[in-house]
C-alpha cells in the first residue's frame, strides 16, 4: 500500500518532459494509430501531439526518454529522439476522446465496406489489382478497429488480437501473391478493365473522404497540407489500378494488372508486419 502511494506521489510531482521525435516513416493516419497503440500503456504518459506533415511526434511524459524511445524504434519507422525538455503541464491540450471515437468509427466503416466491395468486384472482374487494393482497405480497417477496441482492454489481450489481425492480413496477402504467380505461369484470366477503372475511382473517393475526416479532427490548421501528404500513397495505388486498366485494354494483356497487384500486395505485407510489431 505504501509503495503504491509512493509511486502515485512520484508520478504526480515528477516534472513532465516533452520528448520530440522525428519519424520519417510516419506520414499517414494509420501510422499515427499504430504509434498511439504502442505507447498508450506507458506509465506516466500524459499526451501525444502528431505533425504528419513534418513527420514529428511530441510525447508528454513524466519519466525518462529511455522508456519511450525503444518502443518507437521497434516500429521500424526510423524514429529518433531529437530533443528533450521540461514542459508546463498547463499548456498541454488533452484530446477529445468522444469525437475521436466517432471519427474512427466513420473511417472504419468506410474502409470495411470498400474492402468487401473491392474484393467482390476484383474476383468477379478477374482483377488482382482490385483484390490487392481491397486488402489495403482491410489493413486500414484493422488499424482503426484495433484503435477502437484497445480502449480499456488488457495489454495481453490487445497484443493477442493485434497478432491475429496481422497474421490474417499476411495470410491473405500471401494467397493473393500465389494467385498472381499462378496467373503469370499460365492461367488464362483476362480482367475486365471497365470494372477496374470504375471501382478504383470510387475507392479513390473513399480514401479521400477517410483522410479528410481524419485530418478534420486535427487542430493547428494543418489538415489541408497533411491530407495531401497522407493521400499520396492511396492515390498512387488507385491511380495505378486505373492506369493498369487502361493498359489492359490497350495491350490486350493481363500483365499490367498482375504487376499492379504484386506491388500492392507487397505493401499489404509490409502493413501486416507493422501490425504484428504491436503484438510484441
Amino acid at each position: 500500500m505504501f509503495l503504491g502511494f509512493l509511486l502515485l506521489f512520484v508520478l504526480i510531482f515528477e516534472a513532465m518532459k516533452k520528448l520530440c521525435y522525428h519519424i520519417p516513416g510516419m506520414d499517414c493516419p494509420s501510422e499515427e494509430r499504430i504509434i498511439r497503440m504502442k505507447l498508450e500503456d506507458v506509465d506516466g504518459l500524459e499526451g501525444l501531439e502528431f505533425d504528419l506533415e513534418g513527420r514529428k511526434l511530441d510525447v508528454f511524459h513524466r519519466g525518462e526518454a529511455g522508456e519511450i524511445t525503444p518502443l518507437i524504434e521497434s516500429l521500424n519507422m526510423g524514429g529518433k529522439l531529437v530533443t528533450e525538455e521540461d514542459h508546463d503541464t498547463a499548456t498541454l491540450q488533452l484530446p477529445d476522446h468522444a469525437r475521436e471515437r466517432k471519427m474512427l468509427w466513420a473511417v472504419l466503416i468506410i474502409n470495411a465496406v470498400f474492402f468487401v466491395g473491392e474484393m467482390v468486384a476484383g474476383w468477379i472482374s478477374g482483377s488482382m489489382g482490385l483484390v490487392a487494393d481491397s486488402l489495403d482497405m482491410l489493413a486500414d480497417a484493422l488499424v482503426y478497429g484495433l484503435s477502437l477496441w484497445a480502449v480499456g482492454t488488457l495489454v495481453v489481450r490487445k497484443k493477442r488480437v493485434a497478432a491475429i489481425s496481422g497474421y490474417l492480413q499476411l495470410a491473405l496477402a500471401m494467397m493473393g501473391l500465389m494467385e498472381i504467380i499462378r496467373r503469370f505461369i499460365g492461367a488464362d484470366i483476362f480482367p475486365d478493365f471497365r470494372t477496374m477503372i470504375v471501382v478504383s475511382v470510387f475507392a479513390l473517393a473513399a480514401n479521400t473522404t477517410s483522410l479528410y475526416l481524419l485530418q478534420k479532427s486535427r487542430s493547428k490548421g494543418q489538415h489541408v497540407k497533411a491530407s495531401m501528404i497522407c493521400t499520396s500513397n492511396d492515390v498512387i495505388i488507385n491511380a495505378g489500378i486505373i492506369v493498369s486498366g487502361g493498359l489492359v485494354y490497350w495491350t490486350g494483356s493481363a500483365i499490367p494488372d498482375l504487376v499492379t497487384g504484386t506491388i500492392v500486395f507487397a505493401l499489404v505485407v509490409w502493413g501486416a508486419v507493422r501490425i504484428l510489431k504491436l503484438s510484441r
